[in-house]
């Protein structure tokens, strides 16, 4: 089995790294181009780009795969790398780009992607923190055949996972990438096996991608949806809220009893501030200032005392 890979994050490292201890033949990695990143903005190669390399590993970096489209000779490169690779099947994880069908269709067996949901729930850029948002009581992998609609294609395996009460899209996604990475090396060994199963369209859902403005607490929402959205939210964006035009993050909060008007402190003290929702309240006890670090509310309140009634934005 000759699999090519193509993936870009830590999600997709995760895989790559699994399926290179389990002795799969690796014959080239697509990973998206370099990025600036941390604050002196250099340019940072992908956890998968470095991952490769660390394995001696041919890394092809276009910017687009569409010969028709904006970087033709990228795209034409790819294609020729892809070419040469030979690949039997092509792992997708992550990746960042959209697939032409003359990708879909160069790999003998096809192209196979490792999802982080069970579909046809949260198809889509962000499965991970929609069903933490939505509430979901479990989520999970599937290993699928890809085809040319948005995570629509047949499915091949499929494991779920319990979400627990505490965890956050950093805890799932970790969670997810581990269960993933066990399921693609389990899928490539034995993949001329595995019956594809065309996806049901009851109950399919689109994971939209997450937008800085979502985190925006908004008050008047009940408790247990904001509360879902902190979770949801972290790492990325965080969700913010504003005491006297002062922006905030909160990273952690809890659902308790309380009434009133919604975003009003209703207590503050050793437990945090219990801030009134739409619908209960919300104990805020993990907070951030701007160019801060994440505090327990307890030390938050000693620099930044907050008394009962005022506003929060």
């Amino acid at each position: 089995m000759r699999a090519a890979f193509a993936g870009t994050p830590e999600f997709a490292r995760v895989a790559l790294d699994a399926m290179l201890a389990a002795g799969i033949e690796v014959p080239l990695v697509l990973t998206q181009p370099d990025r600036p990143a941390g604050r002196g903005m250099k340019l940072q190669a992908s956890p998968v780009k470095q991952c490769a390399l660390a394995h001696g590993l041919p890394v092809a970096q276009p910017r687009s795969l569409r010969l028709d489209g904006k970087y033709p000779d990228e795209a034409a490169a790819g294609r020729a790398a892809l070419e040469q690779a030979a690949p039997d099947v092509l792992v997708v994880a992550a990746y960042g780009l959209i697939l032409p069908q003359w990708v879909l269709d160069l790999p003998r067996l096809g192209c196979i992607n490792i999802h982080g949901s069970l579909l046809p729930r949260w198809r889509g850029a962000a499965p991970i923190h929609r069903a933490i948002e939505a509430g979901d009581a479990e989520t999970g992998i599937t290993i699928m055949q890809m085809d040319a609609g948005l995570d629509t294609g047949p499915m091949l395996l499929k494991e779920s996972l319990v979400i627990a009460a505490d965890d956050t899209t950093a805890t799932l996604h970790d969670k997810l990438a581990a269960l993933g990475a066990r399921l693609v090396v389990d899928a490539l060994g034995r993949l001329d096996a595995l019956p594809p199963q065309p996806q049901p369209e009851a109950g399919a859902n689109y994971a939209a991608k997450i937008e800085k403005a979502e985190g925006a607490v908004d008050w008047t929402l009940p408790a247990a949806v904001i509360e879902r959205r902190v979770r949801a939210f972290d790492p990325f964006p965080g969700c913010s809220f504003t005491l006297d035009g002062e922006a905030f993050k909160l990273w952690r909060a809890a659902v308790v009893a309380g009434s009133g008007e919604p975003g009003r402190v209703l207590a503050a003290g050793e437990g945090g501030l219990v801030v009134a929702c739409g619908e209960g309240a919300l104990e805020l006890r993990e907070l951030q200032r701007t160019g801060g670090r994440r505090v327990p509310a307890r030390e938050f309140l000693k620099g930044r005392p907050v008394a009962p009634g005022t506003r929060l934005g």
